[in-house]
């Protein structure tokens, strides 16, 4: 859904309104949890919880459509990864800052103070956006910076809703009908559901193999975490460069199924550090996964919005991400941890099977960059043959 309300709304009302919408609704949830840090205020709590929640439906979808909006060819993977970063040292700073904030006190008196500390600055972060979004934040550039959003802009805006709206149902029905997206669409949902149930149950599963090892588990959590940045990131630069798209995802996603049999096997040698290093490797390409589907679905799918693509994504890997979680809880009770990972590790080698299908070769935002720029190319060819 995040994608989804993203993209109708940025491409109606503008992304200045979309991310105008995600910060005022994560500010007031931020402020309301300011309010409630007392035992009395549960409700309180859970509705200022709620509204941060509902703004990520404006947020999380935007890195691909902004990346889009705002950056030419040769930037756009990595603009994308950029945004993706974002979100990941988020919830790196999420393992990070709680545990040295708020102690373990008898009194509750001292906890909701540490709470209250903890949520000042939780609400300070988002009110200093939302006053930069306000007054710095315009919602496309003046001319656009790819021959792609040229070509968008060049077509006529529909000004009536109803056929607005009949244009993003017809934009749904086009990618699920579109073998390569939905290929994409069931790879990438397995793969970043899986890094859901190993980020879920690693706790778990670290603890069946070290004693008293709770701070070692959050840390390489931590370190898949950062990895994964670094990962990110680095897969947009590489994608930016070389464009391709294919051959990136097909190499990502077998290191992480790679990454995934190295730390399912090296749980049982006994040393914690090994787990640290198979972890970063498992994060570095897992999380490092998550901008390259976006780019990669945005050029399967051109010229549909890149919010309407990348939200089906969410969902997909939401959905999976439930159903695969609620299983791995209930199979690594039953059975263990090998017998769970290896499961995880099956699903990964369903999906690296299905991103295999995809045809290379249909990248349509690549076809209209080249496209206009063989135009332009001959109209200033026609120009030159008529001034000499």
């Amino acid at each position: 859904m995040s994608g989804w309300v993203t993209e109708f709304c940025s491409v109606s009302q503008g992304l200045r309104v979309t991310l105008l919408s995600g910060a005022a609704l994560m500010t007031t949830g931020a402020w309301l949890k300011v309010l409630s840090a007392s035992p009395d205020s549960f409700y309180l709590a859970f509705l200022g919880q709620a509204l941060v929640g509902t703004a990520q439906i404006f947020i999380l979808g935007v890195p691909a459509r902004l990346a889009a909006v705002w950056f030419g060819p040769k930037q756009v993977s990595t603009a994308c990864a950029l945004g993706v970063f974002g979100n990941q040292v988020g919830v790196a700073l999420g393992f990070l800052i709680p545990p040295e904030v708020v102690g373990n006190h008898e009194q509750l008196e001292d906890i909701g103070h540490d709470l209250k500390i903890l949520y000042y600055g939780m609400a300070t972060g988002p009110s200093i956006i939302l006053c930069l979004v306000l007054f710095f934040f315009q919602k496309e550039p003046p001319l656009p910076p790819s021959p792609a959003q040229a070509t968008l802009r060049c077509q006529v805006p529909i000004t009536d809703k109803t056929a607005d709206r009949q244009t993003y149902l017809q934009s749904l029905k086009s990618l699920l009908t579109n073998r390569n997206f939905v290929l994409l669409l069931l790879s990438y949902g397995i793969n970043v559901a899986v890094f859901y149930v190993v980020s879920t149950l690693l706790n778990q599963i670290v603890l069946l193999h070290f004693a008293e090892a709770e701070e070692d588990a959050g840390r390489i959590g931590l370190t898949i975490v950062l990895a994964g940045v670094v990962g990110s990131v680095t897969g947009g630069i590489i994608l930016d460069k070389t464009h391709r798209f294919k051959e990136c995802t097909l190499v990502v996603y077998f290191m992480g199924l790679a990454g995934m049999l190295a730390f399912t096997f090296t749980l049982t040698l006994g040393h914690i550090w090994v787990i640290y290093l198979t972890g970063g490797f498992l994060g570095f390409f897992m999380t490092g996964y998550l901008g390259i589907g976006y780019e990669f679905a945005a050029e399967l799918t051109y010229p549909i919005p890149e919010g309407t693509s990348s939200g089906l994504l969410n969902v997909s890997s939401e959905v999976f991400g439930v159903i695969f979680t609620l299983t791995g809880g209930e199979m690594l009770d039953a059975h263990g941890d090998m017998a769970t990972n290896c499961t995880l590790t099956a699903l990964l080698l369903a999906g690296l099977s299905m991103t295999l299908l995809i045809e290379g070769k249909a990248l349509k935002r690549q076809a209209a960059v080249a496209l206009r720029r063989s135009h332009a190319h001959l109209e200033q060819e026609e120009i030159l043959t008529t001034q000499t």
